[in-house]
């Protein structure tokens, strides 16, 4: 049997001396005692992989709204694979795999339904503004329980990667800053697989000088660039690409934003409308009508106030369950 204390000291036996150490974590805002058998960023990603959060990302928009084929990418499959190269950079520097995935894992729980489009329009409705990084912490900090009523309660480190895994900070470990790469090169590389396939653009649309230096296909471009962030980052304590692959994947992303994210195909102004007008009318009624908030979410008004509480109960919602609740609320049913 294999037990925590051999596995803390194989981390500073086998990995880098810049990677960070279970043992020497800044903490849990509350203090638990340690598992016998798992590390502590072990605990946190089993906490994660655990959460009702987590399975709410399997009916989660990643670009496509509502796509009808099976093969299309939701929040959930973005997630995993963000945590497979997040782990497999993490293992060619020799830094702490379990705290990327970790991080990797939690980095989207607090998405909200319809992808971007639905992120902005709730930060336009709620006064105090919305970011799904912070919500993402917000998430592992405050609303997700256990049946004890017990919050996740995760280590410092991987509440700082969550958090910064997008905006001006970069997060204060190695795995924090390999995750925030890794978000880029997943989303990129599989949002033009399910573009491609949804007929949105054709692989001749991609300037071909972009393909030349990345990769003809998928892998070869996902490979290209976790080759390369790996060698530019071996033996030092900040996680870079070289500046000719971070020039290309750039122009790949503004390719993309430019013939898909804003595509109006893809997202047509009648259907960003809807969605519009669905979380508008959804945080108004919960606002107006705070007795229909679940339980759970009422018991937090006096803590946190009404807005914030409705804020949170949008955010948390996949987006059938949306459509579902907006059908109950707003859409008039026949007498039977």
């Amino acid at each position: 049997m294999v037990f925590r204390e051999q596995l803390e000291q194989r981390e500073f036996e086998l990995l880098s001396p810049f990677a960070a150490k279970s043992a020497r974590s800044k903490g849990r805002k509350e203090a638990e005692e340690p598992c016998s058998v798992r590390t502590e960023f072990q605990r946190d990603r089993d906490r994660i992989v655990h959460s009702k959060a987590l399975r709410r990302l399997m009916h989660k928009t990643q670009v496509f709204l509502k796509p009808e084929g099976d093969h299309f990418r939701t929040r959930l499959t973005h997630t995993l694979e963000v945590a497979q190269i997040a782990r497999t950079i993490a293992r060619g520097l020799a830094l702490n795999e379990d705290l990327t995935e970790a991080i990797a894992m939690g980095h989207d729980l607090g998405h909200t339904p319809f992808g971007h489009n639905g992120e902005n329009f709730l930060n336009e409705r709620h006064a105090a503004g919305f970011q799904h990084n912070q919500q993402s912490l917000r998430v592992v900090e405050y609303l997700e329980r256990n049946e004890s009523g017990r919050c996740m309660n995760l280590t410092a480190e991987v509440r700082d990667g969550i958090v910064n895994h997008t905006g001006p900070t970069k997060p204060f470990t190695l795995e924090g800053q390999i995750v925030r790469f890794s978000d880029r090169i997943a989303y990129i590389n599989h949002d033009i697989d399910d573009a491609i396939r949804g007929g949105i653009i054709r692989k001749e649309d991609i300037p071909a000088e972009y393909l030349d230096v990345l990769g003809q296909r998928h892998s070869q471009r996902i490979s290209f660039l976790v080759t390369d962030l790996i060698e530019n980052s071996d033996g030092k304590d900040e996680i870079n690409m070289s500046e000719r692959a971070l020039h290309y994947m750039n122009l790949l992303r503004t390719f993309m934003f430019e013939h898909v994210y804003y595509n109006k195909i893809v997202k047509k102004d009648e259907e960003l409308d809807k969605i519009r007008n669905m979380i508008f009318f959804l945080y108004d009624y919960f606002c107006k009508n705070p007795e229909k908030l679940p339980q759970e979410r009422k018991d937090m008004i006096d803590d946190w106030g009404l807005e914030e509480v409705v804020k949170d109960q949008i955010a948390g919602m996949s987006d059938r369950y949306a459509v579902s609740m907006f059908s109950e609320i707003f859409v008039p049913k026949g007498w039977k």
